[in-house]
């Protein structure tokens, strides 16, 4: 199945109102209404897109390890997924489909990294949970999201919606900004130039991971010509 048919079937799920999620509807309104909202301000339209130079970072990794976009380039093309948190099963779907395309990733000499807001044990949560096999990075106030132009921050009502869901984001993140990346992914070839981008503010909408081959390809060609 593909990774927006896990997501569609997810979200069937979650907005039925049955077991096991037991979702009121007035919080999967609330959750309509904020992407509708976010959806509204054109925000992924000045996200940054293909063909615009990607802003240089180092991060640190769940295994405390400083991970560059420089050092990712050295080796090839990058590949980065922003990740909202272990808290959003979206993501996590999102996740288990990068890592089982990550050998054809892999194979065109491209390397993939995740970027969070969560603080490490987080990170550490989803790496084991899900059996990941790439690097997944800590972006403390969403800080690289920024220059990305990827930060949103939820609403009054929003928070009070994930409180009542458990999802204190203060705790979560280790930070009281209260602001989450909209779902993203990139390709950045090795001159820094985005070449791949994909961004979208409704978090049930995802890419196929199949959809970055194309695009690792052409450039894995450029390099072997």
């Amino acid at each position: 199945m593909s990774l927006q048919g896990r997501l569609d079937a997810f979200k069937n799920d979650f907005e039925s109102g049955n077991p096991p999620c037991n979702i009121p509807r007035a919080i999967i309104d609330a959750f309509h209404r904020s992407t509708v909202a976010l959806i509204a301000t054109g925000q992924a339209e000045w996200a940054l897109r293909a063909g615009d130079v990607a802003p240089n970072f180092t991060l640190e990794g769940a295994d405390r390890t400083l991970v560059s976009l420089s050092d990712l380039l050295a080796k090839g093309s990058a590949v980065l997924t922003f990740y909202r948190g272990a808290w959003c099963p979206y993501c996590n779907l999102e996740l288990s489909a990068l890592q089982e395309a990550l050998p054809e990733i892999v194979a065109r000499s491209a390397s993939l990294v995740a970027i969070s807001p969560q603080t490490a044990p987080n990170s550490r949560k989803s790496i084991r949970q899900h059996n990941l096999t790439f690097p997944m990075l800590n972006d403390p106030g969403n800080e690289l999201a920024a220059k990305f132009g990827l930060r949103w921050k939820l609403s009054d009502e929003m928070i009070g919606v994930h409180k009542s869901l458990g999802v204190d984001l203060e705790t979560f993140n280790g930070n009281n900004s209260w602001t989450l990346p909209m779902p993203a992914r990139y390709i950045i070839d090795r001159d820094g130039v985005i070449a791949f981008s994909e961004i979208n503010p409704d978090y049930t909408k995802r890419p196929d991971p199949s959809e970055l081959l194309p695009t690792l390809d052409l450039l894995a060609g450029r390099r072997a010509a």
